[in-house]
């Protein structure tokens, strides 16, 4: 049965109530005065900055209990409208991550933790012992939050989208005031570490034990990796679905929880809350253990709850694992996995989709000999995120559609966020050869390297492979001139038909980089700080260029 839409009367009588309850709100999202220095001012951050970081705390708070208000759900606002119930548990779970991700901050900048030291530090707010990094990465994740939940619900056409507008912008410039105090460095009490990066391989955040190292290169099984858990459908192991195993796993787990996921297809919808730290997912290889799903746009969702596997939780790996959504080109954004786990790791995983397949969302990952496939901007966020060795396949798009392998979205210029390829193969899926092949209309399906979803878009490919299948031109503008001069694509030293710069954009923002010096800001030790915590993991990585 449809849901019965309200009458005009009961309408106005709702905005005006909703009116109402903002206005009541509006004190708490007016900026509180500052908090005055004091003599016993944080010992490792400036006095300013943690007054900045309250004050947003505060106010995500404050917006996060107006929308709670709101009866969606079965309510007279939201009644069987799914992508607004959506996306109003998106706006919710984002501005919680956002919380989480302020707190963090605060707690690695304590005078406690000062005190203590940075490792103690870190495994109490799960960072890597670069506090300067840390916050950055940090409060770049929680700027981002906001423009995520506020897309959704503009979408929508609620007033609910408009009626918080306000207290998201006062959010929003808060955390930018922030971030900008630590990247311009008024909080330059900060400590850092970061130049044990270039001296060689840290030995990980201290809070890792002697379990994790070389966790990724043992094998399953009596005599190599002890699991905490096993999945298996015919019933032989503990569970028989992977998100029964995730919610059995314990919660701000200090240590690895192992979770073995054995040969089978596995028909769900998965979510790794953002209490599951440290929790591993292993399966016996790609295409051997898949989890697959097919929420999309066009049934209702929003593009963040299509996500066949979410991970919430920080310090996730996984190994050996196919992420896929099966939804289809016709479906339009149809994820397979978003992540918003911080220091997180994909070994040797597949990600299968066609629009919008692998959603990088926040925070910083590593993906290492994985395997991506896709159609309109189907690697797409606002992550740090690297990617090593890893095969990006285009694949047969709708009619008049055009391939673009990313879409990152950075929105400010002093995050820290941005994609970047290194050693990597950007070439056609065999659908796509087909159709090439059989095409009777003339027109060969465009594909480009990336279109900037944001205006200060980052993304590298470097020392890579580039197929014939990406368009002499590399690159895609999104919408005329838009982003153009404040976004950076760079490529250095690729390789293969696609390679050659001669026919590229000449846009402002595009870089052919030819310094080694340049290049290195996007490596491993430089754009995630993977010396300081992927040792302990055994993942194999290459810490900067390759000579």
């Amino acid at each position: 049965m449809a849901p019965t839409s309200p009458s005009s009367a009961s309408r106005l009588l709702l905005v005006l109530s909703l009116s109402l309850l903002l206005l009541t709100s509006a004190h708490q999202l007016t900026p509180s005065p500052a908090v005055p220095r004091s003599k016993h001012a944080t010992s490792g951050i400036s006095p300013e900055l943690v007054s900045t970081l309250r004050e947003t705390l505060g106010a995500v708070r404050d917006v996060m209990s107006i929308i709670s208000a709101f009866p969606v759900v079965g309510g007279i606002l939201g009644g069987g409208d799914l992508r607004l119930s959506s996306a109003v548990a998106d706006c919710l779970d984002l501005l919680d991550l956002s919380a989480d991700e302020l707190s963090w901050s605060m707690s690695a900048a304590s005078p406690a933790a000062s005190a203590a030291g940075a490792g103690d530090a870190a495994a109490r707010s799960g960072g890597t012992g670069d506090a300067h990094a840390d916050l950055r990465a940090w409060l770049s994740g929680a700027l981002g939050n906001q423009g995520t939940c506020k897309e959704g619900l503009d979408d929508t056409g609620s007033p609910l989208g408009a009626l918080v507008s306000a207290g998201l912008q006062a959010v929003t410039s808060l955390l930018a005031d922030g971030l900008g105090q630590v990247v311009t460095g008024q909080a330059a009490t900060v400590s850092s570490s970061r130049s044990a990066r270039g001296r060689g391989l840290s030995q990980g955040p201290r809070w890792l034990g002697h379990r994790e190292r070389r966790l990724l290169q043992m094998a399953v099984g009596p005599g190599g990796m002890a699991v905490d858990a096993v999945v298996a459908k015919d019933g032989s192991g503990n569970f028989t679905t992977v998100g029964a195993a995730l919610d059995a796993a314990p919660s701000e787990s200090a240590g690895r929880h192992v979770i073995y996921v054995k040969r089978g297809v596995y028909e769900e919808t998965v979510e790794v809350k953002k209490k599951k730290w440290n929790v591993m997912l292993v399966g016996d290889g790609i295409g051997a253990t898949v989890i697959t799903g097919r929420l999309n746009y066009v049934d209702g969702y929003s593009t963040f709850r299509t996500a066949t596997v979410a991970v919430n939780g920080k310090g996730f790996i996984a190994r050996d694992v196919t992420f896929e959504n099966t939804a289809g080109p016709a479906k339009h954004q149809a994820v397979a996995l978003r992540c918003d786990s911080d220091l997180s790791v994909f070994y040797r995983c597949s990600f299968e989709g066609y629009q919008d397949t692998l959603y990088a969302h926040s925070l910083r990952h590593f993906y290492r000999d994985c395997l991506v496939t896709g159609t309109v901007d189907f690697v797409f966020g606002n992550a740090a995120a690297v990617f090593q060795n890893c095969t990006l396949l285009a694949r047969a798009p709708l009619p008049d559609q055009k391939n673009s392998v990313t879409a990152q979205g950075r929105v400010n210029g002093s995050m820290n966020t941005g994609f970047a390829f290194q050693f990597c193969n950007v070439s056609a899926h065999d659908d796509l050869l087909r159709a090439l092949q059989s095409n009777q209309t003339g027109k060969p399906t465009q594909t480009y390297l990336g279109r900037p979803w944001k205006a200060f878009s980052q993304v590298v490919f470097m020392q890579s492979y580039i197929g014939a299948v990406v368009r002499p031109e590399g690159w895609l503008a999104w919408e005329g001139q838009f982003a153009l001069d404040t976004l950076y694509y760079g490529e250095y030293m690729n390789t293969g038909p696609g390679a050659a710069v001669a026919g590229r954009v000449k846009w402002p923002g595009f870089h052919v980089m030819t310094s080694p010096a340049e290049a290195s800001n996007f490596t491993v030790a430089e754009f995630i700080e993977g010396n300081m915590w992927l040792p302990p993991t055994g993942v194999r990585f290459t810490s900067g260029l390759a000579s």
